[in-house]
């Protein structure tokens, strides 16, 4: 089983449509489990019965599937996973589509300031292991692109991208422009 996840924006439902098509793989959505079983949105943030969630996806998940969502690392048994791949984007790219989302500022800032400090990346390497974790830069590459790197991955023949968006921002003098007061 394939788990796709990420920040919210960096193309994991486009790239997972392609890919599953590719592999015959069949889209598992994390977000739509979880609010099938009563996630609740609250001011910018989102409830999950993680417990409830992790049962559901239990009983659907094959070795067939692909899993798509930020969720992914808190309600996937890592027993279950063959691969995950955590998508990657320039937080100079991200904060475009946030503010084209219209997000708030405390969602576009936390959702950047976790893609900055690799959260999602962190999160999946601590569940699923550094072995079946792998980072993909989708920044400016086509869906098309992203696949052929996650079929690479796949394969054995790429060991992903190292990503690290603090030490460019930091470099370009942009802290505080991510990280506002």
């Amino acid at each position: 089983m394939l788990v796709l996840t990420g920040n919210p924006g960096v193309g994991k439902h486009t790239v997972s449509k392609k890919l599953a098509k590719i592999l015959g793989y069949e889209i598992i959505d994390v977000n739509k489990e979880a609010v099938k079983v009563g996630m609740s949105e609250q001011n910018d943030s989102i409830d999950v019965d993680v417990e409830k969630t992790q049962r559901i996806l239990k009983e659907k998940i094959s070795d067939k599937s692909l899993v798509v969502g930020h969720l992914a690392p808190f309600v996937v048994s890592k027993e279950l996973v063959s691969t995950a791949i955590v998508l990657r984007k320039s937080p100079y790219e991200l904060i475009q589509i946030y503010e084209r989302r219209n997000y708030s500022n405390k969602k576009k800032n936390d959702n950047l300031g976790s893609e900055i400090l690799g959260v999602v990346a962190y999160d999946s390497i601590e569940k699923f292991g550094e072995d079946k974790t792998f980072q993909i830069n989708t920044t400016s590459l086509t869906v098309e692109e992203v696949t052929k790197k996650i079929e690479s991955v796949i394969n054995g023949t790429f060991r992903g991208d190292t990503v690290d968006w603090l030490t460019e921002i930091t470099t370009k003098n942009d802290l505080r422009k991510f990280f506002p007061d």
